[in-house]
């Protein structure tokens, strides 16, 4: 949800400047041309009033001083004219010393002309005819203090367009956030799916999410359906076998094979590798569990019928001791821990002589669950061959060995690690390290 909330603030930001940029600069451009049409105007009747002030006089034309504004005459006034007749020329004496490039065609300069003391000048020519003589007319203004306004305007106009954004951005994630929420809802509802604290996400929703919801329930009933199906098929073929199996292995035992023994031992061991396969390949498919997991595992609720259990199962008055984190709820299916956990603290129990303890202990990735007791152990070298080809761990106790096999397999459907090692109370300890995030 953050990153659709980021993306989306990234998105409307790069619009909205850009769009107020555009429009900021798009109405500065527009105000601008519409000033300078204005100004073309005034310095057209500007030329037409120079125009008045040229008199005919005994030496000819003559500019008429008592007929110029008075700020032709105050220098660097940023108000200046040209007038050229044939053999001669009329400067306005604002100008003093400066030259500036005056046009050479008639009408608005379309650059802006250098003038003095670092002026922008706004330049008009006109051309007339009178008395049989043809003179030019080029009245300039100084732009700088237009410029100026313009970039004031600009600069207010950047920080209005960033104080609006800000605005925006707020109004934006508020709006964002309540669009999202049905989403965020959905979300919540699929961890619980996750937890085993439902079975479908509720239909109950905005109208547009709706055919999501429906058709994800679709698919959790049709992927549970099928998988049910499969295991159910699976369980009656090993249930189907099993029967047959136990006939085989009684009639192995009857007196007319015993002439033959070799032949009789390899008859039961055949038979007791099958018995063993077909169990296994129940516990997996156990293992494969429902679409939906199963609620997770109380430790506080869980462990003491499981120890209690295991008190009445060996009776031989061994200390029995779990510890957990206070609350502690391991978020992995409550069947799956009870198989795991009860396998390896029954074989525990089986070769203790007089102590079994749990510690689960909470991990940075996850958690860590500990098995000791104070029985012979197992020698180093032989533990890795014990963990790769899952073999058992009581060969020579009673039992059929499935345990460790079905511990194996539930451990590896956690992606989780598991270990062998010298426990502190002298026997065998079982370390296994269970990730959080896997199991999420």
């Amino acid at each position: 949800m953050k990153s659709i909330q980021r993306g989306l603030g990234l998105a409307l930001i790069t619009v909205v400047v850009t769009v107020s940029l555009l429009l900021l600069q798009s109405s500065l451009w527009l105000f601008e041309a519409g000033l300078r049409r204005s100004l073309e105007n005034d310095l057209r009747e500007e030329t037409e009033g120079l125009l008045t002030a040229i008199v005919r006089g005994p030496d000819g034309m003559q500019l008429d001083l008592q007929r110029l504004n008075p700020r032709y005459q105050r220098a660097f006034s940023g108000h200046y004219f040209r007038i050229e007749l044939p053999g001669y020329t009329w400067r306005s004496r604002s100008l003093w010393d400066a030259l500036p490039h005056w046009p050479d065609e008639p009408g608005l300069a379309h650059e802006l002309v250098e003038g003095p003391q670092g002026q922008s000048l706004l330049v008009y020519r006109a051309d007339y005819r009178r008395a049989g003589e043809t003179f030019s007319i080029s009245v300039a203004q100084d732009y700088t203090p237009i410029l100026d306004n313009f970039n004031q305007v600009r600069l207010w106009g950047i920080g209005l367009v960033i104080g609006a954004l800000l605005v925006i951005l707020l109004l934006q994630r508020y709006a964002v956030k309540i669009a999202l929420r049905p989403l965020e809802r959905v979300r919540r509802q699929i961890l619980q799916l996750q937890e085993g604290q439902r079975q479908h996400l509720d239909t109950q929703g905005p109208q547009e999410l709706q055919p999501l919801v429906e058709q994800i329930n679709r698919l959790l009933e049709h992927t549970e359906a099928t998988l049910q199906r499969s295991r159910n098929a699976l369980g009656n073929l090993g249930h189907a076998l099993k029967t047959p199996l136990a006939v085989l292995a009684s009639l192995s035992r009857r007196d007319e094979l015993a002439a033959h023994p070799q032949l009789q031992a390899n008859l039961l061991e055949q038979l007791e590798q099958m018995q063993q396969r077909v169990s296994r390949e129940l516990g997996r498919a156990r293992l494969a569990g429902d679409v939906l997991p199963g609620s997770h595992f109380d430790c506080d609720g869980e462990l003491p019928p499981l120890f209690d259990t295991l008190a009445m199962i060996h009776d031989r008055h061994l200390d029995l001791r779990w510890q957990a984190p206070a609350d502690c709820r391991l978020p992995w299916d409550r069947e799956d821990m009870l198989e795991l956990l009860g396998n390896l603290l029954d074989n525990a129990c089986k070769w203790a002589r007089q102590r079994v303890e749990l510690r689960i202990e909470a991990t940075p990735t996850g958690y860590c669950l500990l098995i000791d007791d104070d029985g012979p152990g197992i020698a180093e070298e032989q533990r890795a061959q014990v963990l790769e080809r899952g073999a058992r761990l009581d060969e020579e106790t009673a039992g059929h060995g499935l345990g460790l096999g079905i511990v194996r397999d539930i451990i590896v459907a956690w992606r989780g690690e598991w270990t062998l090692q010298d426990s502190p109370a002298g026997g065998l300890r079982v370390n296994i390290r269970l990730p959080v995030e896997q199991a999420r």
